[in-house]
């Protein structure tokens, strides 16, 4: 069983029921795929939307989903506009449903994706709109579920393709060896910053986590397998808001040797000055960006590897759930004792 972290709805009407031998008594020939697009195009009725142009054939189970829930409800009062969340729902679902995704529909709510939503890209770093913005499943394996959901730019998530954790890897160390600077449109820094995001959700053993600098601080909701980059994510973020420094003494005062708590000591030191450095900063993307970037120092990753190595994975999600219940935390805390469920790990992300 994977446990994780994650570093932190409306409910949804009931749906109308309609008759398209969808019972018990439904007909052995109609296939998952199938019924999976006539609740899809259910849905669209209930919120009032009409479904993408490209199923809106007659045999598509999407628009016949749709045009028998219309009928239904063709005398109810009209229903005020689809919020823009369940707008993006809808089409997330289409995409999955149109590529054989699997789509875990308790948990992924469009509650659940309004989180998600970044006014910049955490890859690229350049501004996101309607046009630019996407979702990408950064485990590639995995289906479109909470906590495998991340927001970034189109040209983000087209490099990053299919590569996990090794191949993206290998697509900084080629950057940075040159004589080529960019790849697939991505700087050094842009693929240093997308290893590191991918990092959060492969299962790494605590020495190789351990040794892996902050490049990016995780996304809203991403689950964090590695517990020693849960701690790292948690100690980083407190520098974000005013009282860290006392929330930090608290924190090391949790460690329970005086060489943890003199190396802890020694890595903040390190750490703090080139955030404070930016502290007329004012927009959370760009403190964001500055505690991103105070893990490019070499001092800063050497003095937290030398910290974290000390600490068994246990202990590093035990100081995390301790912080977190003294409320040390600037950010909401969860465990996940399965955190891959709904991910469709067995078919690598497909619908069964």
């Amino acid at each position: 069983m994977q446990a994780a972290i994650t570093v932190q709805a409306n409910a949804r009407p009931a749906l109308v029921q309609f008759d398209l031998d969808m019972d018990t008594a439904a007909p052995a020939h109609i296939s998952a795929h199938e019924r999976t697009g006539l609740a899809l195009g259910r849905d669209y009725a209930l919120h009032g939307i009409t479904p993408p142009m490209a199923h809106l054939y007659p045999q598509s189970p999407l628009q016949r989903g749709w045009l028998a829930a219309s009928s239904r409800s063709s005398n109810r009062p009209v229903r005020s506009a689809a919020s823009p969340q369940v707008q993006q729902w809808l089409a997330l679902r289409t995409h999955a449903w149109t590529r054989g995704r699997s789509f875990e529909d308790i948990q992924l709510t469009p509650h659940h994706l309004a989180q998600l939503d970044v006014s910049h890209c955490p890859i690229t770093r350049e501004p996101l709109d309607d046009d630019n913005r996407s979702i990408d499943r950064v485990r590639d394996d995995a289906g479109y579920a909470a906590g495998n959901l991340a927001v970034m730019s189109r040209r983000a998530n087209q490099a990053k393709g299919r590569r996990g954790h090794l191949a993206l890897a290998g697509m900084a160390a080629s950057c940075a060896a040159g004589p080529i600077t960019r790849i697939g449109g991505l700087a050094e820094a842009d693929w240093e910053r997308l290893t590191v995001l991918s990092s959060f959700v492969t299962p790494l053993s605590h020495e190789d986590a351990a040794q892996i600098p902050l490049r990016v601080l995780p996304p809203n909701r991403l689950r964090l397998f590695n517990p020693i980059q849960a701690l790292q994510a948690f100690v980083t973020r407190q520098l974000a808001t005013p009282g860290w420094s006392a929330r930090l003494s608290r924190l090391e005062a949790l460690l329970p040797t005086d060489q943890l708590r003199t190396d802890f000591n020694r890595f903040v030191l390190a750490l703090a000055p080139r955030v404070l450095a930016a502290a007329e900063l004012q927009e959370p993307h760009q403190i964001r960006w500055a505690l991103e970037d105070a893990w490019a120092l070499p001092l800063v990753q050497k003095r937290w590897t030398r910290f974290a190595l000390q600490l068994t994975p246990e202990q590093a999600e035990a100081l995390v759930e301790r912080a977190a219940a003294k409320k040390l935390s600037p950010v909401h805390v969860q465990r996940h004792d399965d955190a891959t469920d709904g991910w469709a790990l067995a078919t690598s992300g497909y619908a069964a």
